[in-house]
C-alpha cells in the first residue's frame, strides 16, 4: 500500500504540474521560455571540437529536446526562437560565446534553425498524443526530433556554408562532417532527456 500510495502521489504531481503549465498566463510562459533559452545558451558552452568538422559537439541539443516537454508545442518553439533572436542581436550564448547574424550563416547555423522545429515537434507530440509520453515512445519522439528536425536544417546550413568556402560536399562528406561526430553524444543526450521527460509528463490527460 505505501508503494502504491507514493506512486499515486507522484502521478498527481505530474498531472498538477502539467495542468498548471497549460493554464499559465502569457507573462509566465514568456518568462519560462526565456529561462529555457538561457539554459540552452548555457548548454551551448559545453563543447568538444573534432578535427574533421567545423561544427562543435555541444550539449545544447539536450536543452532543445527538453524544451517541448517542459513548455509544450507553442512555447517550446518560442523559447528556441527567442534563443536564436537574442543571440543574433548580441546575447553571447551561441557555441563558444558567439553571437550575431553571421553565426546563423556559419557551419552551425542550420542546426539552430532546426532547434525550433525540434521543440515544436516534441511539444506537439507530447501535448496531443498522450501515448507518446510513455518511455519507449518518448525515446522515439526524441530520436525523430534530433535526427530529422535538427539534422535536416543543420546539414543544409553546413552544405551552404562549405559551398561558400568553395567546397561542394558530397553526401558522404556531409554526413561525415555533420552527422557521424555527434551520434554517440546525441544518443546519450536523448536517453537523459527522455528519462527526464518521462518523469515529469503525465501518461494520460
Amino acid at each position: 500500500m505505501p508503494i502504491n500510495s507514493n506512486i499515486n502521489k507522484f502521478h498527481e504531481m505530474q498531472s498538477s504540474w502539467y495542468t498548471w503549465r497549460n493554464n499559465a498566463n502569457t507573462i509566465t510562459m514568456v518568462g519560462l521560455s526565456f529561462l529555457v533559452a538561457c539554459f540552452t545558451g548555457l548548454m551551448a558552452q559545453v563543447t568538444i571540437a573534432t578535427p574533421w568538422s567545423p561544427v562543435l559537439i555541444s550539449f545544447q541539443t539536450f536543452a532543445v529536446l527538453l524544451a517541448g516537454a517542459f513548455l509544450g508545442e507553442k512555447w517550446g518553439a518560442f523559447s528556441m526562437v527567442l534563443y536564436a533572436l537574442l543571440g543574433i542581436i548580441g546575447m553571447p550564448w551561441f557555441t563558444g560565446m558567439e553571437h550575431g547574424f553571421a553565426w546563423i550563416l556559419s557551419a552551425s547555423g542550420g542546426y539552430i534553425v532546426g532547434f525550433v522545429f525540434a521543440a515544436a515537434f516534441t511539444g506537439y507530440m507530447f501535448d496531443h498524443h498522450p501515448s507518446s509520453r510513455k518511455p519507449v515512445q518518448t525515446v522515439i519522439v526524441m530520436l525523430i526530433a534530433n535526427f530529422i528536425c535538427i539534422y535536416i536544417p543543420g546539414l543544409i546550413g553546413l552544405y551552404n556554408f562549405m559551398l561558400g568556402t568553395g567546397s561542394a560536399l558530397s553526401i558522404s562528406q556531409l554526413i561525415l562532417m555533420g552527422v557521424l561526430p555527434f551520434i554517440v553524444g546525441d544518443i546519450i543526450k536523448i536517453a537523459i532527456a527522455s528519462g527526464i521527460s518521462t518523469s515529469i509528463l503525465p501518461k494520460e490527460d
